[in-house]
């Protein structure tokens, strides 16, 4: 696990530090997973980096019966779309497998639309085999990027890797058990907000989204 403390401009700088950290390592036919919104410009640069394709991946939220705030599982987009389960909540609240489904198929309807939006007609990166390296701009508790990662651990990657410019080291060490590598930039302490460690950290718009991956698009996929 790599560290060293540091400030970025924007997601795009920290992206470009983030890319030529990864470069040190010849991973095994590399695919970056970006976490919308905000990891597209992160995830970009990586892929430029890496001369990888470049990807979204869509995590949504699935909450308890009749508290839909909160959560008890989520659904992770993919080729084989995958359900993650809280098992210690789902224990104290009890929800049915026929609810569990039925939202698993309401959120994927949602990850789809959320999919055509920002790729079209494009379909999916495939991952098998491959290593699936999951970027985002910065982590804060993880629960997003933990489910995540251990949807992807269910699926044919050869290797999941997590990757961000920074984030509490609490968290990191929470997350090492869910991936094979983490490579964190910045694990400054205290920890208050991804956000404070970005001068320019204004919210990445949908049209930005697009415009990045259509630009990934065309890039070199040989290394």
């Amino acid at each position: 696990m790599f560290e060293k403390r540091q400030a970025f401009l924007d997601r795009r700088e920290a992206g470009r530090q983030l890319g030529e950290e990864l470069a040190k390592t010849d991973w095994r036919d590399p695919v970056v997973l970006a976490l919308p919104r905000g990891g597209v410009p992160v995830g970009f640069e990586v892929a430029r980096a890496l001369h990888a394709p470049l990807d979204v991946l869509l995590v949504r939220k699935i909450g308890a019966p009749g508290h839909p705030e909160f959560a008890i599982g989520a659904v992770v987009d993919g080729k084989d779309p995958q359900l993650v389960v809280n098992e210690e909540a789902a224990l104290i609240l009890g929800p049915s497998s026929n609810y569990l489904e039925a939202e698993k198929k309401r959120q994927l309807v949602e990850i789809e639309r959320r999919r055509e939006r920002y790729l079209g007609a494009r379909a999916a990166v495939p991952i098998r085999g491959r290593t699936a390296i999951i970027v985002d701009d910065g982590i804060a508790t993880g629960s997003t990027v933990k489910v995540a990662l251990k949807a992807l651990r269910r699926s044919d990657a050869d290797r999941v890797v997590l990757a961000v410019p920074v984030a509490p080291r609490s968290t990191i060490e929470a997350l090492r058990e869910e991936a094979d590598d983490v490579v964190c930039l910045s694990m400054p302490e205290p920890f208050h907000a991804v956000g404070l460690h970005y001068v320019d950290f204004e919210q990445t718009s949908d049209e930005e989204v697009i415009q990045l991956l259509k630009a990934a698009a065309t890039m070199p996929a040989e290394r």
